[in-house]
């Protein structure tokens, strides 16, 4: 009987754990992402790239786990107001000397674990994928309640040169002068959640 019992515990046990953990899927029409890349010289260059998919596992107060599909197809330009110059310019992104989006339509973000949210803000590790190159991401979260939906926002910065997007990089090419592009890339992110 005494064994019985245990069993039943722990079946009751497991199933606690495993309910305290839910999967919520993100909005991808709702979801915004605004990308910045900066000249050394010159005016910088802003714009838009959709979410394709994406997943969190949130157990509590706590990320535990997540998948973000990026359509790389997408990327826009949104500060030139020259529709030649514009298009010139997404063309361009979305060539080899960039994110080469043929080869490689779609990058990821993979969630790995995060700290527990305290006052609506959390540290979220993971693995960002662009091209063939995975290396690692930390950043900030925030997150607020928007009706029936968890809204989450983080500025998220990395290093293009790591992904083998070079040009006009500064590490790969010298003399560059004016046209050099600073490597970082700045993402603003407000993702969506039901």
């Amino acid at each position: 009987m005494k064994k019985a019992g245990i069993i039943v515990l722990m079946s009751f046990l497991t199933v606690t754990v495993i309910n305290a953990q839910q999967r919520y899927e993100a909005d991808p029409v709702s979801t915004v992402i605004e990308w910045k890349g900066e000249k050394i010289v010159g005016s910088d260059h802003v714009g838009n790239i959709n979410l394709k998919s994406g997943w969190l596992d949130i157990d509590g107060n706590t990320i535990t786990a997540g998948e973000f599909v990026i359509d790389m197809n997408s990327i826009n330009n949104k500060d030139l107001k020259d529709e030649n110059m514009k298009k010139r310019l997404e063309g361009h992104l979305k060539s080899d000397d960039f994110f080469g989006v043929d080869k490689y339509p779609f990058s990821r973000l993979v969630i790995t674990g995060a700290s527990a949210f305290t006052d609506g803000t959390a540290t979220v590790r993971g693995n960002l994928t662009i091209k063939e190159a995975t290396h690692p991401a930390e950043f900030t979260a925030r997150v607020v309640k928007e009706g029936d939906s968890l809204v989450y926002t983080a500025q998220i910065t990395f290093d293009r040169s790591l992904y083998d997007v070079r040009f006009g990089s500064g590490k790969f090419f010298s003399n560059l002068g004016d046209n050099a592009i600073r490597d970082e890339i700045h993402l603003d992110v407000k993702l969506v959640i039901n």
